[in-house]
C-alpha cells in the first residue's frame, strides 16, 4: 500500500490500482488525478477536513463512491450520501479494510462544542486519528499519520500520542497552520517520540509518499 500526503490533513491510499481519499479539506489543493476511487473517508465535519467542492469533484470522477464519516458529518452535509460509521465499526472496500476508533474531536476550548470524530486504521497497517489522540488499542501500527499542529494541539500531548501508539514509522500531518519553523520544531518532537520505541520518523511534504 502506498500512502501519499497532500496538503494539511488530506491523505491518499493506493493498493492494487485502487484509491481511498481521506479528509480533503479547505487547505488541500484540488485532487484532479485520482484513479479508481473506491472510498472517501471524512473524520469529522470541520472544513479543513472536507469541503463540498472536493466532494463534488471526487464524486464526479467516481459517481457511486461510498463516503464514510461519523454522524456529525452526515448532519453537516445533507446533500451527500454519507454512510455513517462509529468507533468499533469495520468496513471492507476491496482491497481495503477500515476499522474506526475514537468518537470525539479533541477539545479546542470549553466554549466550543466537542463534535464527532473517528480515527481510521487501514489494513491493520496505517492509522490516522483525525483530530484526536484516539489510540487504536491492540493494533501494531506500521505507519502513523500524527497531527503536528492545530488549535487543539499541545505538542507534549501529540508526543504522548505517538509514544502510546508505538508505530514503526510515523510522519506529521495537520500542519498547514504552522510556519516552516514551527513545523520543523513539531516534527523534531514527534521524531523523538517515535524513536523511543525504535520507530522512525519521516518528513513528508505535500506530494511525498511512503510504501508499506
Amino acid at each position: 500500500m502506498r500512502v501519499t500526503k497532500h496538503e494539511h490533513a488530506c491523505l491518499r491510499l493506493e493498493r492494487d490500482g485502487k484509491t481511498i481519499i481521506i479528509d480533503p479539506g479547505s487547505f488541500t489543493l484540488p485532487l484532479t488525478d485520482v484513479k479508481n476511487l473506491v472510498a472517501i473517508v471524512l473524520t469529522h465535519e470541520h472544513p479543513d477536513h472536507w469541503t463540498p467542492d472536493h466532494l463534488d469533484r471526487l464524486t464526479a470522477l467516481a459517481p457511486k463512491v461510498p463516503i464514510f464519516a461519523p454522524a456529525g458529518v452526515a448532519a453537516a452535509a445533507p446533500g451527500y450520501d454519507i454512510t455513517v460509521v462509529a468507533p468499533g465499526d469495520t468496513v471492507t472496500v476491496d482491497p481495503f479494510t477500515l476499522v474506526f476508533y475514537g468518537g470525539r474531536h479533541a477539545v479546542i476550548h470549553e466554549s466550543i462544542p466537542v463534535i464527532d470524530n473517528v480515527g481510521v486504521l487501514v489494513n491493520d497497517d496505517f492509522y490516522y486519528p483525525g483530530d484526536s489522540y484516539a489510540v487504536p488499542k491492540g493494533a501494531e501500527v506500521r505507519l502513523l499519520a500524527a497531527p503536528v499542529g492545530a488549535p487543539w494541539l499541545k505538542i507534549g500531548e501529540a508526543m504522548d500520542f505517538v509514544l502510546a501508539v508505538k508505530p514503526r514509522r510515523a510522519f506529521g500531518t495537520h500542519d498547514m497552520t504552522l510556519s516552516r519553523a514551527g513545523l520543523q520544531m513539531g516534527r523534531a518532537r514527534l521524531k523523538w517520540a517515535a524513536e523511543q520505541h525504535g520507530g522512525e520518523f519521516l518528513e513528508l511534504d505535500p506530494g511525498a509518499a511512503v510504501d508499506l
